[in-house]
């Protein structure tokens, strides 16, 4: 399948080309071809670069400092910055806290939080799930005891996704204990500097640390740090995981990926036969090829519909094919280098001499597919799992 662009279109994808290919930085983008460590460094100053062109926040409102892109305008981007191995806009304060607080938020956080964002001047991460509280989010039991004017927060929240880095967290605590469990929770905006803040790293199977536990301990967050209303949080929480789930689609990467399988699929060679002459993996990378079409249509109807009930339908039906994809593509990766497929190698590793030696065997430069590999086994799970994916498509289509 492809899309056809008219002639204004097909300029600006030139123009968004010409940009991002001249100005991703090439250290930053060898790590990412190579699938190697991408460090905090390398994200905020893309960020930083992408703001100087006035592309920190293309699909924001121009109100706030974005670009308002359209739906199409804005899969261009993704996918021409996915192509030329540009690291991510950090989501979480981009595309997740962001949207709460231009909708929700009082004009003081817009003030005092989006130039930030925009700017790559704060590195956000989210305070969600809890030991116990993951699938059911509205189960959590951080507190926020209200004192004059400010909150004390006691808790601990985990699978918090590069909370080392952060300054600050969006979190999810609860502020009455009576009632519905969803209509005691408020949305908290907390400085990760704050006193009685740990941070403590959880180690995943590929060997990286990208996520953490953190704990509260008699946190002070002042009142002005509330978003909206006091125990309406599960309402923009709700509205926050739309923008979530959109985003684990990553069409644009998936793309870049299959590409790169494709490319080895017609490198590599069993028996004297090219890998892509085998009917059957061939036919499992059309296969990939039609889902990820379709896929890219209907994110392009959830982008650009002004529906809730079928943004959020749509937000979760991404989320579902979005991360079975990726999953997929990276299997028939590991599944094309059989033997290649190397124990995952550390970005200091990637110039050790031994590991040097190890890389000029690969039929193709991609180093880390195995802790690629091993990394996406969470994508079906976090974002809430697929499993609850399907559940809320069942209510909302009965509900329509």
């Amino acid at each position: 399948m492809e899309l056809h662009h008219s002639t204004d279109e097909l300029e600006f994808k030139q123009t968004v080309t010409h940009f991002v290919s001249q100005n991703v930085p090439p250290s930053t983008a060898a790590k990412v071809a190579r699938g190697l460590r991408i460090d905090k460094e390398d994200i905020l100053g893309w960020q930083r670069i992408l703001h100087a062109q006035g592309w920190g926040a293309v699909s924001w409102p121009k109100e706030h400092g974005g670009l308002e892109w359209d739906a199409l305008q804005q899969a261009v981007f993704d996918e021409v910055c996915s192509k030329f191995n540009a690291p991510i806009q950090l989501p979480f304060g981009l595309k997740m806290v962001a949207p709460v607080i231009m909708k929700f938020g009082s004009v003081a956080q817009q003030q005092k939080y989006l130039p930030r964002i925009i700017a790559g001047l704060d590195w956000w991460c989210q305070g969600y799930s809890e030991p116990g509280s993951g699938s059911d989010l509205a189960s959590l039991k951080t507190r926020a005891e209200r004192r004059t004017d400010h909150y004390v927060v006691n808790g601990q929240k985990t699978w918090t996704t590069l909370a080392q880095h952060a300054d600050m967290i969006f979190c999810l605590v609860r502020t009455n204990p009576e009632g519905r469990k969803q209509e005691g929770i408020s949305f908290l905006l907390i400085d990760m500097k704050s006193p009685g803040i740990t941070v403590r790293p959880i180690q995943t199977i590929d060997g990286e640390h990208e996520i953490n536990e953190v704990w509260f301990d008699n946190v002070s967050v002042p009142i002005e740090n509330l978003v909206g209303e006091e125990n309406k949080g599960w309402t923009y929480a709700k509205y926050l995981l739309g923008h979530e789930r959109t985003n684990i689609a990553q069409i644009g990467k998936s793309k870049r990926e299959l590409s790169k399988l494709v490319d080895m699929a017609t490198s590599i060679k069993v028996a004297g036969e090219r890998l892509l002459d085998d009917r059957r993996f061939r036919d499992q990378i059309a296969e990939l090829a039609i889902e990820l079409d379709a896929l890219e249509v209907t994110n392009l109807r959830v982008i650009g519909s002004e529906n809730p009930a079928f943004i959020q339908l749509g937000a979760s039906i991404l989320k579902i094919k979005g991360s079975e994809i990726q999953q997929k593509i990276s299997e028939l990766q590991m599944q094309a280098l059989g033997p290649y497929a190397m124990a995952h190698l550390q970005e200091d590793e990637a110039v050790d001499l031994h590991a040097a030696q190890a890389l000029a065997h690969y039929p193709v430069d991609s180093p880390n597919l195995p802790g690629q590999y091993f990394n996406y086994r969470k994508i079906s799970i976090y974002g809430g799992s697929n499993e609850i994916q399907r559940n809320i498509i069942a209510k909302l289509t009965l509900d329509l």
